[in-house]
């Protein structure tokens, strides 16, 4: 973004003193549709960048719901064998141990998940949607013209 800031540094001509008004109002004209076209363009950057940032929080997210999806599939098939366990014999067997193992890591991955999401998220609600570059280059472009006309 630097260099079309230079770029637009350099457009500017010299005053002549010898100018007449309709020249003065076209340059004037170009000038003022240049400085848009850069505005334009410092937005589009980073209306690009904070796309950027929300897709990757949103493939994070993504991966936080993934991960409690399995979590919570391990603690369904865990509750499942569980409870086939509680209607035998008071007695623990093999398959009440697997119910065991399976509730651990059901809740494992529930915790993970569940701490992936809300990091992701608290990360999200925090990033400001007002481009606040543009915006500040677009007041100072307001004080300009003001002070210019």
């Amino acid at each position: 973004m630097a260099t079309s800031a230079s770029a637009a540094s350099t457009a500017i001509t010299p005053k002549v003193e010898n100018e007449s008004l309709p020249t003065l109002f076209s340059r004037l004209g170009d000038d003022v549709v240049q400085l848009f076209d850069t505005k334009v363009s410092l937005l589009k950057v980073e209306l690009r960048e904070e796309a950027s940032a929300y897709a990757r929080g949103g493939v994070m997210i993504a991966v936080g719901g993934i991960v409690a999806a399995i979590g919570f599939a391990l603690l369904n098939v865990a509750l499942a064998f569980g409870i086939s366990t509680l209607f035998g014999d008071t007695a623990l067997s093999q398959p009440a141990r697997y119910a065991i193992g399976f509730v651990t890591a059901g809740v494992l991955y529930l915790i993970v998940g569940t701490i992936i999401i809300s990091a992701v998220k608290s990360k999200l609600a925090k990033q400001n949607l007002v481009p606040d570059r543009t915006v500040e280059e677009l007041r100072k472009d307001k004080q300009w013209l003001k002070n210019e006309l």
